[in-house]
C-alpha cells in the first residue's frame, strides 16, 4: 500500500509514521514544507520526502506528481503559527487544503484521509457527548476553529469522486511534542521551571473549560484502521476523562482558582497583543466552547480503543514540556 502523506513531520505525523513502520507492505511519501535532514532517525528513515508549501498555488502541480501512485492521501499539514499572521495561517489551513483536493483529483486518488478536529464542532455541552452529526460549523472568534470548519466545507463540495474520511480527534498529546507545544501556546518568555519541579501552584478552574484528549499514538492507530478500511465520514477520537482544572491541578499539584473565560480571554489577547505570549484569545473561546466528544463510531466500525487514558497522554505531554522533548524533524525539534 502507498501512502501520501502531507504535514507528515509533525505531531500527529511523527505518531502516524511510527504506527506504519509496523506494517511492513506500506511506503510512505511524506510533504513538508522542511523535510527531515538524512540521518534524522526514526521514525523519518525510509520516507520518501518532498519540500512543498501546500497554500501555494503552485504546488498542486507537484503535489499531483507526488500523489500519481498514492493509494491514499492523508492531509494533515496546518498551520497555527505564527499566530498573528492570520492570512498565512488562512493560507495554509483553508487554501492548502484545497490544493491537495485538486491535486488528489487530477492524480486519480481514490481516498483523502483529512485531518479535522474537535475544533470544528459548533459551541455544544460540558456535561454529555455529541455524535458527528453534531453541527460542524466552528466556533465564532476562534480562528483556528472557523478555519478547521471552512476545510470541511470544501471536502463537502467534493461529491462522489473522491472517498473522503474526517478524523476529529481531541487535544493530542504525546511526550516528543513537548517543546512544539510549548513554543506554540507559551512562548520564549514563560518559564518551563514549574513543571520540571513537577508544580505549578495555581491552576485557573472553571466549568466550561472542559475538553477532550488523547494520546497522539492513539489518534495514528485510529488513522491507521482508516487507512486500511473503505470507511468515509467523520470519527470522533477522544479518551477519557475529559481534562478540566482538577485534573490538570492533580497533576501539577497546584490548587484550582475559579476564573471566568472571560477573564482569561482579556488576559491572553492583552498579552497576545503585546507579543508577550502566542496564544490568543480564540483558543480560550474555543476551549469553553467545544462540546465533548462521543467515539462510538470509531470504536464500533474501526474496532478503535484507546491504549492510554487522558491523563496518561497529558502526564506525558507535561513531562515532555518540562524536559524540552522533541525529535529530529523541524516541527517537532527539541528545545
Amino acid at each position: 500500500m502507498r501512502v501520501a502523506i502531507t504535514g507528515a513531520s509533525g505531531n500527529v505525523g511523527t505518531a502516524l509514521l511510527r504506527r506504519l513502520a509496523a506494517e511492513p507492505d506500506v511506503t510512505v511519501t511524506g510533504v513538508v514544507r522542511r523535510p527531515p535532514v538524512p540521518g534524522a532517525g526514526a521514525p523519518y528513515d525510509g520516507v520518501r520526502w518532498h519540500a512543498a508549501d501546500v497554500g501555494h498555488p503552485a504546488a498542486v502541480g507537484a503535489l499531483t506528481e507526488w500523489f500519481a501512485d498514492a493509494d491514499v492521501v492523508v492531509h494533515l499539514a496546518w498551520q497555527i503559527a505564527p499566530s498573528h499572521d492570520r492570512e498565512r495561517q488562512r493560507r495554509t489551513n483553508v487554501d492548502g487544503t484545497a490544493h491537495v483536493l485538486a491535486a488528489a483529483r487530477r492524480a486519480g486518488v481514490r481516498r483523502l484521509v483529512h485531518a479535522s478536529s474537535l475544533g470544528v464542532y459548533a459551541p455544544g455541552p460540558k456535561d454529555a457527548t455529541v455524535d458527528e452529526t453534531w453541527p460542524a460549523t466552528g466556533v465564532a472568534g476562534s480562528g483556528y476553529s472557523q478555519h478547521k470548519a471552512a476545510a470541511e466545507r470544501l471536502l463537502d463540495a467534493e461529491g462522489d469522486g473522491l472517498a473522503i474520511a474526517r478524523m476529529r480527534p481531541g487535544l493530542t498529546f504525546q511526550r516528543d511534542a513537548g517543546a512544539e507545544v510549548a513554543r506554540y501556546f507559551l512562548g520564549p518568555f514563560v518559564p518551563t521551571s514549574a513543571l520540571r519541579l513537577g508544580r505549578v501552584p495555581v491552576v485557573p478552574h472553571h466549568p466550561a473549560l472542559r475538553a477532550n484528549a488523547v494520546h497522539a499514538d492513539d489518534v495514528a492507530d485510529a488513522y491507521a484502521r482508516v487507512i486500511r478500511s473503505a470507511a468515509t465520514g467523520a470519527f470522533n477520537v477522544a479518551a477519557d476523562p475529559p481534562l478540566d482544572g482538577d485534573v490538570l491541578a492533580a497533576e501539577v499539584r497546584g490548587r484550582t482558582v475559579s476564573v471566568p473565560p472571560a477573564v482569561l480571554r482579556v488576559g491572553a489577547g492583552l498579552t497576545w497583543l503585546l507579543r508577550l505570549q502566542p496564544t490568543d484569545p480564540g483558543w480560550v473561546r474555543l476551549a469553553a466552547s467545544a462540546p465533548l466528544l462521543d467515539s462510538s463510531r470509531a470504536r464500533r466500525e474501526l474496532g478503535w480503543q484507546p491504549r492510554h487514558d487522558a491523563r496518561y497522554a497529558l502526564r506525558e505531554l507535561l513531562a515532555g514540556m518540562a524536559a524540552g522533548e522533541g525529535t529530529g524533524s523541524a516541527a517537532m525539534r527539541p528545545r
